[in-house]
């Protein structure tokens, strides 16, 4: 059987993987213990990001003619990629607040619906709040005022119900 015959299963798992994918981080993980790399692959599933290690020439071929041949310059080195279908900015915020306590950790550069980052920029999208987050937070900013007119209210209808001496 030739090589090609043997990697082209893998390459078509990476385009499943990559079909629908709204985000895809690359990552330098060289150094990783076992036990750190249990828990960030837990964190990320926890999160629905699928995070997976492939050979680099594999994951290029995959990513050809998709936006997500841009991080072709980046795949050089042990690369992991994490892929999101659902939040952009999942991967690279988990990876982020993970390299805290794992500075070998690195976030090599990511390409969010259609738009490449590098890593400077993969960190900035990691300061972006979830949509959850952010929802919670708009309900929050709509309650308030809200919440306040109701309390002034409530309290002159409890000043003109006081009982005249």
């Amino acid at each position: 059987m030739a090589k090609v015959e043997l990697k082209q299963p893998i390459i078509d798992e990476i385009k499943s993987l990559l079909d629908g994918a709204v985000s895809v981080t690359a990552v330098k993980y060289i150094g990783l213990t076992v036990e750190q790399d249990t828990q960030l692959r837990k964190q990320l599933r926890e999160a629905g990001v699928t995070y997976k290690v492939f050979k680099n020439t594999l994951i290029k071929r995959a990513a050809e003619g998709t936006d997500f041949a841009q991080l072709d310059e980046v795949l050089e080195g042990p690369t992991a990629i994490a892929v999101s279908k659902d939040d952009a900015a999942a991967a690279a915020r988990i990876i982020k607040k993970f390299a805290k306590d794992a500075p070998v950790l690195e976030l090599k550069a990511a390409v969010a619906e259609g738009t490449y980052y590098d890593s400077k920029a993969v960190l900035a999208l990691a300061d972006i709040p979830s949509r959850e987050e952010l929802l919670s937070r708009l309900c929050g900013s709509l309650q308030s005022p809200v919440t306040n007119f109701a309390r002034v209210l409530k309290q002159v209808a409890e000043k003109n119900e006081e009982p005249a001496a």
